[in-house]
């Protein structure tokens, strides 16, 4: 196949940039904004994270499902959704950073609402969004390359957060004006970086089923391990990561009392990132997808304990351990789309049909799953410490802190990479499977051709799918 063109990366590497806008907005600063901003509790802050994004994860299903319904001749499956639903979900980041002053239970029922409707328009953006990678290109390097873009678009996104928004949190600043004047201005630059992938980053992988049933769907996922390996290795790494990333700010602001190196971390992430975009497809080719996900995950578990085990006076220690964290999940998330654009080849090898949607929308389900606990697991360790706005903090709620910024993240991501050490879709067999099927479509369209081999003439006569339509035995588990 064909290699992608630089405009093409890059408009894809746009799309998770837009889709950052609002995605890493909520990840990093919505906790800080219901507790510091609206007024909700820790607690009641944790339980709502909890519960809209286990909803998002649901509406990750529903939108796979729709996608894989979906197919239109001049924008093929995926760009409609992002054409159409990029402005709504922008509008809504707006909404969901809006919240009113209308009473306890007002404020609260407001959050749930907005915040669960900017859920379900990210899911129908999203899904098509990742799930456009594996239907760009089949192979392995290119892959690699649409993931650095992915990475390099959402840190540039987040580095910029971190960079200019970060440091205007703090006590007595009018932050809700700050957040309303933001999200604000997002729904523009967004909508132009949404509408450049739409324009730039075109599917080019052949599709025998355009328009897939319930039942093609669900008979892709059973019995494709690799799929529910990987979604259970992401549940536990995201987990630990939304910890991380949902009290990163308290961490550095109320335990390292070094708010400023908020800017700095985010810069420092960045150069990473480019550095990382430029040595992974090489590093993949080198060592594979899977072992680039078991040695970051490795580097992650290091720094969270680092984070852990550091004294609030150590400064450079403890920062040193969140760069480590930030190094381990920058390389994870890299190879990771890869990997999930992988499965969706062995669930086509085993069926015969390709389900692009659904397979990413399960994928996604379990990362939002994961989400969930993980910004519910960060609440809830603030709320048991006894964290509270806008005062010095106890000693307990350091370690509530450093439990969630350290403990956590450690834990899960080595449950990640001992589940992922098990994963058997290597880069190798990989290849072994886009041979076969691509084998197969060529025999299937000979069978096609009226001049073609008279066992196609005879399966067509007889109304039966030719042979080699069918998904061969299983060579290995």
């Amino acid at each position: 196949m064909k290699k992608l063109s630089k405009m093409s990366i890059a408009g894809y590497g746009a799309g998770d940039a837009a889709n950052n806008l609002a995605f890493t907005t909520a990840t990093m600063f919505l906790l800080v904004y219901y507790t510091d901003v609206a007024g909700i509790s820790a607690a009641a802050a944790g339980t709502l994270l909890l519960a809209v994004r286990i909803f998002d994860a649901f509406a990750d299903v529903f939108a796979g499902r729709l996608v894989d319904r979906t197919f239109s001749k001049r924008f093929g499956k995926f760009r409609p959704f992002i054409m159409f639903g990029s402005i709504p979900l922008l509008l809504l980041s707006v909404a969901t950073f809006s919240v009113p002053q209308i009473g306890e239970s007002g404020t609260l029922l407001y959050a749930y609402v907005t915040y669960a409707a900017l859920g379900l328009a990210y899911s129908l953006v999203n899904i098509p969004y990742g799930s456009l990678a594996g239907a760009m290109t089949q192979d392995p390097g290119e892959r690699a390359k649409l993931g650095s873009a992915r990475m390099v678009g959402a840190a540039l996104v987040g580095s910029s957060l971190g960079i200019f928004v970060a440091p205007l949190i703090k006590p007595g600043a009018d932050l809700q004006a700050t957040f309303t004047g933001i999200t604000l201005a997002f729904v523009v630059i967004g909508a132009a970086l949404y509408f450049f992938t739409v324009f730039t980053a075109k599917e080019r992988v052949h599709r025998a089923v355009p328009n897939v049933t319930l039942k093609q769907s669900l008979d892709t996922l059973k019995g494709n391990k690799p799929l529910l390996m990987l979604c259970l290795s992401s549940f536990l790494f995201l987990s630990g990561y939304l910890a991380l990333t949902s009290v990163q700010l308290y961490y550095l602001r109320d335990v390292l009392g070094r708010l400023d190196l908020y800017p700095v971390l985010s810069i420092i992430q960045l150069v990473l990132t480019f550095v990382l975009a430029a040595v992974m497809p090489r590093l993949v080719r080198a060592v594979g997808k899977k072992n680039v996900y078991v040695y970051a995950s490795v580097v992650t578990v290091i720094g969270g304990i680092v984070v852990f085990l550091t004294p609030a006076s150590q400064t450079w220690i403890g920062f040193g351990g969140l760069l480590l964290c930030v190094v381990g999940v920058m390389a994870v998330s890299i190879v990771v789309w890869a990997l999930e654009a992988d499965t969706v080849e062995y669930g086509e090898w085993k069926t015969g049909v390709r389900t692009e949607g659904i397979t990413y929308a399960l994928f996604s389900f379990t990362r939002k799953t994961g989400q969930a606990v993980g910004g519910a697991l960060a609440a809830y360790a603030l709320a048991l410490g006894g964290y509270k706005s806008g005062a010095a903090q106890s000693a307990d709620a350091v370690f509530g802190i450093q439990v969630a910024a350290g403990a956590i993240p450690a834990v899960l991501a080595l449950l990640a990479l001992l589940v992922m050490s098990k994963y058997k879709l290597t880069d190798a067999l990989h290849a072994e499977i886009l041979a076969e099927i691509r084998a197969r479509r060529t025999s299937s369209e000979a069978d096609a051709d009226p001049a073609g081999s008279a066992a196609g003439s005879a399966n067509r006569a007889s109304g039966e799918p030719a042979a080699a339509a069918k998904p061969a035995a299983p060579t290995f588990k």
